[in-house]
Formats: structure tokens, C-alpha cells, sequence
């Protein structure tokens, strides 16, 4: 079974994966990198918009024990006998605002990303999909090493899951608008 290291685009997920993987002395699996190699990118306005079925039979015949995978897409095309532990990722929408911004996204793929980020919706699913396998933390303002420290804590433990609430801080700071409005 495998590591998994998930959460929206922007989050660390690559730049900590790398850390872990060599601490690890473990082979990366990059959902992302398959998918645009596999030509399962299909560009639709502003979105890359994936079949995750077909990608879904790629990945199998990829995955065996002991990897890090890595992907955003990791709980719509991985089943639960290949995960040891789902590691979701979360970092603040508005720290995330200057990664989209520093990424040249347009308007609505910030809000669009920053929105999934605050609804949780990554989480949620992966939640919903893998269980008890599944860990939730906040990486926001932490360094990458404090990051790869608690995440090999997590892996080594299983435990470390901490409940991340973006919607709360967003109504409290009255920013719902910033987020979701057109």
C-alpha cells in the first residue's frame, strides 16, 4: 500500500513530496505527470478537465507497495486497498490567493480553487472515500521542514488529524463575497 499526499493546487504538495521521498528512499508517483503524459488533459476554458476512469486503469498498472503518490486527483482515481494513508494537505484561501496570483491564474480559477480550499471539498471526498486512512493538516505558515516532520510523524503514527475549518475564518472575517461572489 501507499503513501498519499493530496489537497488543492498550491498547497506544497510537490515541494514536500520531494523531501519525504527522499528521507523515505521512496519512488514518487505523480497523478498529474501520468495523467498529461497518458493525453488525459483535455483543456476546457480555464480548466484542465481530466477522464478520471481512464486514469483511474493507468495508475494501476503503476502503483504497487510502497510509493508516494502525489495528485490533487488522488481521491477520485485511487481505491482503498492501494493507500495505506491519505495525507490531505490545507493551507489558508488567502495565502492561497498569491500562489494563484504568483501562477497567472485567471480571476475564476483563484476563486474557483480558493472556494474548493474553504469548502473543503478535496478533504471532504477523500474523507468520504478512504476513512479512517484518511489525515487532515494545516500547513499554512509553517516552514517546508515543519511540514515534513509532521508528516512523517503522521505516517509513522497514523495519527496527527486536525480538523481545518476555512469557512468559519471566512464568515468571521466577512470575506464570503471575496471568495465566492461573481
Amino acid at each position: 500500500m501507499s503513501i498519499v499526499i493530496t489537497g488543492n493546487p498550491g498547497v506544497g504538495k510537490h515541494t514536500v513530496v520531494e523531501k519525504i521521498a527522499h528521507r523515505l528512499e521512496l519512488p514518487i508517483i505523480d497523478i498529474n505527470k501520468i495523467a498529461k503524459e497518458s493525453g488525459l488533459f483535455e483543456e476546457n476554458e480555464d480548466v484542465n478537465d481530466i477522464d478520471t476512469e481512464k486514469l483511474k486503469k493507468i495508475l494501476q498498472g503503476k502503483i504497487s507497495d510502497n510509493n508516494l503518490i502525489v495528485g490533487h486527483l488522488a481521491p477520485y482515481v485511487l481505491d482503498k486497498s492501494q493507500v495505506k494513508i491519505m495525507i490531505v494537505l490545507r493551507r489558508s484561501p488567502y495565502d492561497l490567493i498569491t500562489v494563484y496570483k504568483n501562477r497567472k491564474y485567471s480571476d475564476k480559477k483563484i476563486k474557483d480553487n480558493t472556494g474548493s480550499e474553504i469548502l473543503g471539498i478535496i478533504a471532504h471526498d477523500a474523507i468520504n472515500r478512504f476513512e479512517e486512512k484518511t489525515v487532515q493538516i494545516d500547513i499554512t505558515g509553517k516552514t517546508i521542514e515543519e511540514n515534513e516532520e509532521r508528516i512523517i510523524s503522521i505516517i509513522s503514527t497514523n495519527k496527527g488529524n486536525e480538523n481545518v475549518d476555512w469557512l468559519d475564518l471566512v464568515t468571521k472575517n466577512n470575506d464570503l463575497r471575496k471568495f465566492f461572489s461573481d
